[in-house]
This record gives C-alpha cells, structure tokens and sequence, in this order.
C-alpha cells in the first residue's frame, strides 16, 4: 500500500517537499510539481496526487511563499495552459531565473 492509499501524503508535507527540493538547487532555479508527486508516492500513483500538490502551490503562491511559473511568466497554480514551474520568490529588485 502506497502513502496515497494510507492518507499518510498531508499538505504539510508537501510544502515540506517543495521547499526540500528547492533548497537542493542552485538559487532561482525551479522544480516541477510533478517532482514532488513522485517523491511522495509510488510510480503508479504520483498523478494521483497532482490536483493537491497544485492546491499547496496555490496557497503559498497566495502568500507570496513561492513563485508559480509557466515559460517563466507567474500564473494561477490551477490555470489550464500545460505545465507549471514551481520557484522560490525572487527578492525584489532581482531579475527571475530564465529557468523557470
């Protein structure tokens, strides 16, 4: 039994998972959310858990915790248009990665 199936995958601890992520690369660089999915889960299951991965970024993003990228430019997490980047804030006056 997967950690999906066991309830065990928390919005905890997917914050915890972007943010281990992010802190493992070099700075302004971006992770993808599907990343975090198949960390958290088995290989057969990470899909499965996209929609809330997305939810967490979203709320962080609305907190200004973490930046949400799509061909570099900041979007809704839930915004329909293909694949998002997930990327620490850039601190004001600096120029967002190209990354992401």
């Amino acid at each position: 039994m997967d950690e999906l199936d066991t309830g065990r995958v928390t919005d905890a601890r997917i914050e915890a998972h972007i943010f281990a992520l992010l802190a493992d690369r070099e700075p302004g660089a971006s992770i993808c959310p599907s990343e975090v999915a198949r960390a958290l889960t088995t290989p057969t299951r990470w899909r499965a858990l996209m929609p809330r991965i997305r939810g967490v970024a979203g709320q962080l993003a609305a907190v200004q915790r973490l930046r949400v990228t799509r061909k570099g430019l900041e979007v809704d997490a839930h915004s329909l248009g293909g694949p998002i980047r997930l990327a620490l804030p850039t601190p004001r006056g600096a120029a967002p990665s190209r990354r992401g």
